[in-house]
């Protein structure tokens, strides 16, 4: 007599769901790219970017992670840089941010600064031949990104034309481009900024302690000390942060000078490479 096998069914939640698209592509990133690496800025939504990966590939990450620097980033961030690096065994490669002179001195200031890592980064690309370049970006952040694709294709010196980006349909990614093309990669695209709060407690993840309240004020979003600036806040901890973005009106970026500047300083920005 034969017996049919029971099927068991295991419900997905939204992170379940938005982790395994992540790590997927993730993994499809290393299978097609030989040159590849992760930027790691410091912040909530790359130090998620480091925790997808290290789960992709069983707690080991198989490629370098990135970082510019322009030297002004809070002493936090130096500090929370230094104990993670060898906490989770990383492989970290640091690029030196050019002097602002060498920057388009037609950007406004704070976007201006910003360009650094950007130079930076075009650097580093050339220097190691990275063919493809992983980054933490997500559409709901800032209305530039929500024009980009997961498998990014970029121009020679890694510009971004928006409207030459392939469609990418139901989750079906195309991977396969010209020799030369440079490739950035966002797994995170679809995170929401609850989606990560929330995922960082559901996984325990370490974060910089600058996004919790201090004496009512707390960051949303970290950049160099001088053109990134904290809101009002009275949340302490992941619970509250939950809590408080649930119902807040106040944009994500809003500490950011860049975004405060002329309206299209961001895109140039995009479409110079900038992360």
């Amino acid at each position: 007599m034969l017996f049919a096998t029971p099927i068991i069914l295991v419900a997905m939640d939204r992170l379940d769901t938005l982790e395994a698209q992540s790590i997927y592509i993730l993994r499809e990133a290393y299978a097609k790219f030989d040159q590849l690496g992760l930027l790691w800025s410091l912040g909530k939504d790359s130090n998620v970017m480091v925790w997808l990966a290290k789960k992709a590939f069983f707690g080991h990450i198989p490629f370098p992670l990135l970082f510019c620097d322009t030297g002004k980033k809070f002493p936090e961030m130096y500090e929370f840089q230094k104990k993670f690096t060898a906490e989770w065994d990383i492989k970290l490669i640091v690029e030196e941010c050019p002097p602002i002179e060498e920057i388009d001195p037609t950007l406004p200031p704070a976007s201006r600064s910003a360009a650094r890592k950007t130079e930076a980064l075009k650097r580093l690309i050339k220097k190691k031949n990275f063919q493809s370049v992983i980054a933490g970006i997500r559409r709901d952040e800032e209305g530039t990104r929500a024009k980009e694709r997961v498998f990014s294709p970029r121009g020679t010196d890694a510009e971004w034309n928006f409207k030459q980006q392939p469609p990418e349909f139901w989750d079906q990614y195309k991977t396969d481009f010209p020799a030369g093309t440079h490739i950035r990669v966002h797994p995170i695209l679809a995170w929401t900024e609850l989606d990560i709060w929330r995922y960082i407690k559901r996984e325990h993840i370490p974060v910089v302690p600058l996004y919790f309240s201090n004496k009512g004020k707390r960051y949303r979003s970290l950049g160099d000390h001088d053109i990134t600036f904290p809101v009002s806040s009275s949340a302490s901890n992941v619970d509250e942060i939950i809590s408080e973005l649930e119902s807040t009106k106040i944009a994500e970026r809003s500490g950011r000078a860049m975004d405060h500047e002329s309206e299209n300083a961001f895109e140039r920005l995009r479409t110079d490479g900038y992360m």
